[in-house]
């Protein structure tokens, strides 16, 4: 068992800090910024809730962080009340956040100063993936600070990996995300195409779901596409955001995303049909209006 802080008690952390509780069996300290969102969880979960990052993350082995942005995360750790001024020696700070590998490699750098590390770890999986504890975590950082906080990672992750140094998880979360773009753009172009077509569309993926056109997002989310429905899991505006991230990372080094510059537009026109909370799924509304 290990001392555990948890900061950020959002729709992915919340579950994820469970299951470091539950699964992992670990002593868990939470912080939200919503402070009655943190006496819920420890009120079904157990363990204490801390009313700044910094009094959460104090004397702990391993400091949890899945927040918004890079100004969330920056506040979180090197803010006035931040993790960072309390990390003890030899700790271990893993970021679940979908950031910038600039601000990862920024927060790394100060860690090995104060003698702890920061391993960047964003996730994949969305809210059902952080809900039965099966995300994938893509990890930047050093070697050995990696295999001490792998089993504790292990407790809502069904695939770990270390990707190389600081920044380097993250930059694997924005070809996730890349990928992911066009899969659902052309998904939904597809579907499009089949209903004004005339086709059954749970036919038609009936057959190709079983081919080369095969893949998570079809077998996961045609149907409520198909039917107009876009609640299920992650929302527009934080798509943008990330990939926004991976657009900047592009234009650092030299990367050309033109499939990629056209899908945020799409999502951007989502956004102005009212669609900012509705699931990235909705590029199909995008064609249908």
């Amino acid at each position: 068992m290990a001392t555990v802080a948890f900061l950020g008690l959002g729709v992915m952390g919340y579950p994820m800090a469970a299951h470091l509780k539950n699964k992992g069996g670990h002593d868990v300290t939470v912080y939200n910024r919503t402070g009655a969102k943190a006496e819920r969880w420890v009120a079904e979960h157990g363990g204490r809730f801390a009313a700044t990052p910094a009094e959460a993350a104090r004397d702990k082995d391993f400091v949890f962080s899945c927040v918004g942005n890079d100004d969330d995360l920056r506040s979180v750790t090197i803010g006035p009340e931040g993790a960072f001024r309390s990390m003890k020696k030899g700790a271990v700070f893993i970021d679940n956040t979908t950031a910038s590998a600039e601000v990862a490699r920024e927060l790394a750098a100060h860690a090995d100063k104060a003698g702890f590390s920061f391993l960047d770890a964003p996730v994949s999986g969305g809210q059902a993936g952080a809900e039965n504890g099966v995300l994938t975590v893509m990890v930047g950082g050093e070697r050995a600070a990696f295999d001490r906080a792998r089993p504790v990672i292990e407790s809502f992750a069904r695939m770990v990996g270390l990707m190389g140094p600081a920044g380097a998880g993250q930059l694997t979360k924005m070809i996730n995300q890349i990928a992911i773009a066009g899969l659902v753009q052309g998904l939904a172009e597809g579907i499009h195409f089949g209903k004004k077509a005339g086709l059954d569309i749970e036919k038609v993926v009936d057959v190709i779901s079983k081919g080369a056109a095969g893949s998570w997002q079809m077998e996961n989310r045609h149907k409520t596409m198909n039917e107009g429905k876009y609640d299920f899991g992650f929302a527009v505006d934080w798509m943008r955001k990330d990939l926004g991230i991976c657009l900047d990372e592009a234009d650092r080094n030299g990367a050309k995303l033109p499939v990629t510059a056209l899908i945020d537009q799409f999502y951007k026109d989502v956004q102005d049909m009212g669609g900012n909370r509705w699931d990235t799924s909705s590029l199909l509304a995008r064609l249908e209006r």
